[in-house]
């Protein structure tokens, strides 16, 4: 039975997209890299900070050392985080208030496992945080997806085994991860049907029979 489900963040939860784009986007022009496009982007979905970054140096022809590199990704993340400050409700994705208040009536747990070193604001400032009950994010992994130290931390925290946990996330790199922690997994987004999830659905209602997931094992 699953008695607990960690959810990935952006793409999943909010919508941020076009945020980060925005931020890696005024950094790579500052760097003179003029092709950083929103295909560049998504190859930084799902990953680290510091591994987004390559993503963008290796539009250049520049090489940075790693004191160089951590001030880049300082850089964006505090345009990321100037561009936060207008995030509302709005972000948040169709179907989610549903499902979340679903999980509470069944005293379902309820995880954020996310790369993201700004998961807690993004919470906050859209009204999600009164939902969640534990934060496992970059501020307490030292690896990346598809590592699944995010979603291992996420358990422990919930106190739950990791068969009782199922992962929602909208990333091959996600699923992969949850995967390897032996967790049951459900895929979202555009490309729910390419990231070979035990669960498949656009949103986290439109193809979902929850009562067969949470009662699943």
């Amino acid at each position: 039975m699953i008695k607990g489900v960690i959810f990935d963040l952006d793409g999943v939860l909010v919508s941020t997209d076009e945020m980060h784009f925005m931020a890696w986007k005024r950094l790579a022009k500052e760097l003179d890299i003029k092709n950083f496009t929103k295909e560049d982007n998504k190859l930084q979905k799902g990953v680290s900070r510091m591994e987004s970054l390559e993503v963008v140096l290796r539009k250049g022809s520049k090489l940075y050392s790693e004191e160089e590199k951590v001030e880049l990704a300082t850089r964006k993340n505090n345009y990321y985080i100037d561009l936060l400050q207008g995030l509302t409700s709005e972000a948040v994705l169709k179907d989610v208030i549903p499902t979340l208040e679903m999980l509470r009536e069944r005293n379902v747990a309820i995880a954020v496992g996310s790369a993201s070193k700004n998961a807690l604001i993004i919470l906050e400032k859209t009204g999600l945080s009164k939902y969640i009950d534990e934060i496992s994010c970059g501020l307490d992994t030292s690896k990346s997806k598809p590592d699944p130290e995010v979603f291992i931390i996420a358990a422990k925290k919930i106190n739950l085994a990791h068969e009782e946990c199922l992962v929602v996330e909208d990333s091959l790199a996600g699923i992969v991860a949850a995967k390897a922690a032996k967790m049951k997994t459900l895929g979202v987004g555009p490309e729910y049907k390419q990231l070979g999830a035990d669960y498949e659905s656009l949103t986290l209602q439109s193809q979902v029979d929850w009562n067969e997931i949470l009662n699943q094992g």
